[in-house]
């Protein structure tokens, strides 16, 4: 990734993470500099644990709360920006937390999306700040208010960076995807660079953030732009990114499931794992078998709650109490499910457990 990142520093996105001591590793490589967290609560949390004092909250924040934890605490206020993209956000800002306080950092969402047509929107859907001239209006508008500081930008344009653009099986999809994502980047390009000189000349801006694991080459050349880009999933190469052409990511995070019943010679059915990925209902959104190799799902149960049969010809090798092994399709809902990692090194088996947020008892929905 560091070096997809062509020296651009990588902000962590700690949602693909959610396990303290592996980012504070990554943190530790060169090429990685400060936190993209998902939630205020969980901002505040690892400031206060000593990860890091230059935080970016990628999503706005209602956790009133959090807002007046964050209000009370000078430190904290000085090391975390949050982020806007309307000033009902400011006004709910001020009505939780009230008017004497630091400065709130703020950073603006710009709408990454492709619009090559009135109508027609590609790209998640997130900020209603889609061309320069909106920006920098909602941008002098947070200039004026007092207790604001304003920071940051950041457009991310998941069109490009968490779509995979070679769909196994699906060619002609692929090709599709490859024309909007080329298209959709040089717009992107043009658009970004101006909303950023409209911005620049209202505040001074300390960073402007873009990009994921999926698009880190593409997003990294726009020199003079892009200050920072973030990404996290790679670190864990679930198999959503196994679709893309531009690199090929190395499974760092497995589980494990048992062998509890063997209801035919070809077929193993496996205790609990049906760790369904979040996103629109599909094939792509279930876990993969990794190991034995060889095995797959059956189409008529899938993955389940409390049990998940495989088929395949090593199915007929497996006994009771053995393990196969998955991975998931996306990268950080994993440490939602379980207490502890197990890390491996250098072939050596669980040199160390480490928990996950939920293992610390952290939950940031």
């Amino acid at each position: 990734m560091v070096r997809r990142a062509a020296g651009v520093p990588i902000r962590i996105a700690t949602k693909s993470v959610r396990c303290r001591e592996l980012i504070a590793r990554a943190l530790r490589i060169d090429g990685y500099s400060g936190l993209m967290c998902y939630s205020l609560a969980e901002a505040l949390w690892l400031h206060g644990e000593g990860l890091s004092d230059d935080i970016l909250v990628a999503y706005p924040s209602a956790d009133r709360s959090a807002l007046r934890e964050l209000a009370a605490n000078p430190s904290a206020a000085a090391a975390i920006s949050i982020m806007v993209d309307s000033t009902d956000h400011l006004d709910l800002i001020d009505a939780a937390v009230g008017r004497d306080r630091p400065d709130i950092r703020l950073c603006v969402e710009v709408d990454a999306s492709w619009r090559p047509v009135p109508g027609v929107h590609i790209g998640t859907r997130r900020s209603p700040l889609h061309t320069p001239a909106q920006v920098r209006r909602f941008a002098e508008a947070a200039q004026r208010r007092a207790g604001f500081e304003l920071v940051g930008l950041m457009a991310y344009e998941g069109q490009i960076a968490g779509l995979g653009d070679a769909p196994p099986g699906r060619p002609l999809r692929g090709a599709l995807l490859r024309g909007i994502q080329r298209r959709s980047a040089a717009e992107l390009a043009q658009r970004r660079a101006a909303v950023v000189r409209e911005v620049r000349e209202v505040a001074d801006l300390e960073f402007v953030n873009g990009g994921g694991t999926g698009s880190l080459e593409r997003t990294a050349v726009e020199d003079g732009i892009i200050t920072e880009v973030a990404a996290g999933s790679g670190l864990i190469g679930p198999t959503l990114f196994d679709a893309y052409r531009a690199f090929q990511p190395r499974p760092a995070v497995l589980y494990a499931l048992p062998v509890v019943h063997r209801p035919a010679r070809r077929i193993a059915t496996l205790f609990g794992g049906g760790y369904i990925a979040s996103g629109p209902p599909g094939a792509d959104r279930v876990p993969a078998p990794h190991w034995p190799c060889g095995l797959d799902l059956l189409g008529a149960e899938g993955a389940g709650e409390v049990q998940t049969p495989v088929t395949g010809a090593p199915a007929h090798g497996l006994r009771i109490g053995d393990r196969v092994w998955f991975r998931h399709a996306k990268a950080g809902e994993l440490a939602e499910r379980f207490n502890r990692y197990h890390l491996v090194d250098g072939g050596v088996w669980a040199v160390e457990e480490v928990p996950t947020y939920r293992g610390e008892g952290r939950s940031f929905g």
